[in-house]
């Protein structure tokens, strides 16, 4: 009695369209965003550093933009005159007191080309998050309230350094991206916990959570927005850093 069923339920199963391969689409996206699109842009960086706690806690801030053009000419960073401005009255101030706030040049530290590159030309830098994870899974979902698919991954221990992993008793990591129905980057997401021991009695632990929102100008895949959350405790001391970095296309 099954068996007419089950004979039915297969030709439905031949008929329909294979399930979609989200690693795949994604992939095949970050291949063919190769930012051979000229850029230029505004990058707005805004930090916030806290060390210790109570009265005895050091807080830093700052905030900074630099102008970012990528093209023919390569990767250039351009210095608004008020910004070196700021950054001369406070190497000056710094010079006639050692504790004295430099809140744009401590800002403009936070521009290098480590930071600048994954906004201009976010590709390659995800391809490489995606490289050093294990897939784990994909399922319909929607970002900014429109329809998405969400893929999951794995970040193994055995990517950090070795001289940390000795260290390590616990570990999380996990890596969430989400694209578009033809593959392209949407957002993604990643967070690592780590917890553990050093020299017997040390014990620590820390937190890392990175947030970026993408967009596509012509075959450029730009991160709009990176948002970088960090928490250290150990031998008694507490660290918070948040770093917060936005691109605007100009033009």
């Amino acid at each position: 009695m099954l068996v007419r069923p089950l004979v039915c339920v297969a030709a439905l199963l031949a008929c329909s369209p294979s399930r979609a391969d989200g690693l795949a689409d994604l992939q095949a996206a970050l291949a063919r965003l190769q930012a051979q699109t000229p850029l230029k842009a505004t990058l707005e960086v805004r930090t916030f550093e806290r060390h210790g706690e109570g009265a005895d806690a050091i807080d830093k801030q700052g905030q900074a933009s630099v102008g970012v053009e990528d093209g023919a000419r390569g990767l250039q960073l351009s210095y608004a005159r008020d910004t070196l401005a700021r950054m001369d009255a406070e190497s000056r101030q710094l010079a006639r007191d050692p504790e004295a706030k430099t809140p744009t040049a401590w800002a403009v530290g936070k521009l290098d080309l480590d930071e600048v590159l994954p906004m201009a030309s976010a590709a390659p830098a995800l391809s490489r998050e995606i490289a050093k994870a294990q897939f784990k899974a994909e399922k319909a979902d929607s970002w900014n309230g429109a329809p998405a698919r969400l893929l999951t991954f794995a970040i193994p221990l055995d990517k950090l350094p070795q001289e940390q992993r000795k260290y390590v008793r616990e570990f999380d990591g996990t890596l969430s991206v989400w694209i578009a129905a033809d593959g392209t980057p949407l957002a993604s997401q990643a967070h690592v916990a780590v917890r553990g021991r050093a020299f017997i009695v040390v014990s620590f632990q820390a937190v890392d959570d990175w947030r970026n929102t993408y967009a596509v100008l012509g075959d450029r895949l730009v991160a709009l927005r990176a948002e970088n959350h960090s928490t250290s405790s150990g031998a008694g001391e507490h660290g918070e850093q948040r770093v917060i970095k936005t691109l605007q296309p100009l033009g």
